[in-house]
């Protein structure tokens, strides 16, 4: 018998996806939850480099140095942007996409939310035996009272939306369900992490922040230049800020016998535009209100008030120091810098302010935070200081590329010791030091930033939406009633979303509020469930 081959069966036809489908699957994608929580991660990510290298709106010094010791790759980082990462293209792209993400993604759950406000409760499945939570009891009371019971039942402080129907068959149903709140606090969780995302864009793009060291009896202006340290938003007007002054009149600080910090306070005098000069006080955690911005108390320390004379006799430098303190016996550290020296070579003087000095052969040190005995412990450079170099330098850093250490004809470094109120001769013929008096400073940080207050309100809106969202159950109760004679069966079963402890309690109250009613007895668990109509089964609650 002859046989056929048939043909090769033809491979099947994919349908192009085309642009429109390709810019829709992108589109679902990026909207999706997944991809969201996977952006979040991504932004933090991407925002370490901030925290490990320097920032070029924060220090453009520490920048410089930076690319200065690593000449081989910090120039490439400097062109990928890691020296300013929050104003980088990549970060703000993930920002973005992260925005556009939860935006996409809310915005359906709303109109699917609102739909859902709107709809009836899901009529009464056909099967209630299929259900974990489910119970049967046989009553005497009619049907309209028994429906009445459940209704005051589901209704009376549970706050079920109840709907009421009828079977074919001719049994009566009561649909339930609660716990709307429960997507209502997720929707308004991601909206807060909107609010969020913007505050903290705004609050970038708007804010500023200046520190400066202010010695007593001096002051400040709220502009860039007078501050140490200046940091502004891209979107902030330099031009506008609003021009107050804070003078320093004294600072207090108080201490235990142990050397324990126990009382800080700054005595300033605030003047702003059109008002009278204010005198007023800085705390810790009580930060001063001025121009819109707050003024907190960041440190404190000492000012030696210096004189420097160089060989001829003229006064190269005079004026305050701040020293930084080391410990918690302010031990502190200084670089004294004289550049106008008339004749000679420049100096620079590096050492330590002693408070209440204990010197002795082998050691110096600071028995006390409060002056008791200040003492200036200094070493002492000639030469170049480098100023004119062009690349920015830190006050409180000396650099000795172009310098010598003045040392004794043995090369031992050669170490002046000055007491408070004291003059002394430098060595190797640059001149004379005097400390003529010990200024205490204050650091003050500025901050001016309009986003805080709404981040403090989108963050405890988020709180409360997670909260909501977490311990809100939804719920569904179905009920049918359906008479046998003088006698009424009563269905009751309940379905939740996820696991839910408190899912039979409502089984419980509905059918204790029938029992109620009189006599009942519990059916045969053998016998045959009772029919009812062909709809199909009911989803679960979304």
């Amino acid at each position: 018998m002859a046989t056929t081959t048939s043909p090769p069966a033809s491979p099947p036809t994919l349908p192009r996806l085309g642009l429109r489908g390709a810019i829709r699957w992108v589109w679902r994608q990026l909207t999706s939850m997944r991809v969201a929580l996977m952006l979040l991660m991504l932004l933090a990510v991407v925002a370490v480099p901030g925290s490990i290298l320097p920032q070029r709106p924060q220090d453009a010094a520490a920048v410089a140095r930076y690319l200065a010791d690593n000449p081989d790759w910090g120039p490439l980082l400097d062109r990928l942007g890691f020296f300013d990462v929050y104003g980088s293209v990549w970060f703000s792209a993930v920002y973005l996409l992260l925005f556009v993400s939860l935006v996409g993604c809310i915005l359906p759950r709303i109109g699917a939310h609102a739909r859902a406000w709107r709809a009836r409760p899901p009529r009464a499945p056909r099967r209630f035996d299929r259900f974990e939570v489910h119970e049967t009891l046989s009553t005497e009371a009619g049907t309209d009272e028994v429906l009445a019971a459940a209704h005051r039942a589901l209704r009376g402080g549970r706050r079920f939306r109840v709907e009421p129907g009828e079977e074919p068959g001719g049994a009566r149903t009561l649909s339930a369900e609660r716990g709307y709140f429960r997507e209502t606090g997720n929707i308004v969780f991601h909206l807060a992490l909107v609010g969020l995302l913007i505050s903290v864009a705004t609050g970038q793009l708007l804010h500023y922040r200046g520190q400066v060291l202010v010695v007593e009896g001096r002051g400040f202006a709220n502009t860039p230049s007078a501050y140490d340290t200046f940091d502004a938003g891209s979107g902030v007007d330099t031009a506008s800020l609003v021009p107050f002054t804070v003078e320093l009149n004294s600072f207090t600080a108080s201490f235990d016998s142990a050397g324990r910090p126990t009382f800080f306070e700054a005595a300033v005098s605030v003047t702003e535009p059109d008002q009278a000069t204010r005198d007023t006080t800085i705390r810790v955690n009580r930060p001063l209100d001025a121009g819109g911005a707050k003024i907190y108390l960041a440190g404190n320390g000492y000012a030696p008030q210096l004189t420097v004379r160089d060989s001829d006799g003229n006064v190269a430098f005079e004026g305050p120091v701040p020293f930084l303190p080391q410990d918690a016996s302010y031990r502190s550290r200084g670089v004294v810098k004289v550049p106008d020296v008339t004749s000679g070579d420049q100096i620079g003087l590096v050492g330590y302010l002693l408070p209440t000095a204990v010197i002795t052969e082998d050691s110096a040190y600071s028995a006390y935070p409060q002056p008791g005995n200040p003492v200036l412990v200094l070493q002492v450079w000639r030469g170049d200081l480098g100023l004119d170099s062009g690349v920015p330098q830190n006050v409180y850093q000396l650099d000795t590329a172009g310098m010598a250490q003045v040392s004794d004809a043995d090369g031992t470094p050669v170490t002046v010791v000055v007491p408070l109120g004291e003059e002394v001769e430098l060595p190797g013929g640059l001149g004379t030091l005097s400390f003529d008096g010990l200024p205490r400073y204050v650091a003050l940080d500025m901050r001016y930033d309009p986003s805080l207050g709404w981040v403090l309100a989108f963050a405890l809106t988020a709180l409360v939406g997670l909260a909501v969202s977490l311990f809100t159950p939804r719920r569904r109760v179905w009920l049918r009633v359906a008479s046998d004679g003088e006698r009424r069966t009563v269905e009751a079963a309940a379905l939740a979303r996820a696991d839910d402890g408190g899912l039979a309690g409502e089984v419980e109250r509905v059918l204790d509020a029938v029992r109620e009613l009189g006599p009942w007895s519990q059916p045969d668990p053998d016998a045959a469930p009772t029919a009812a109509h062909d709809s199909e089964d009911v989803d679960e609650p979304r």
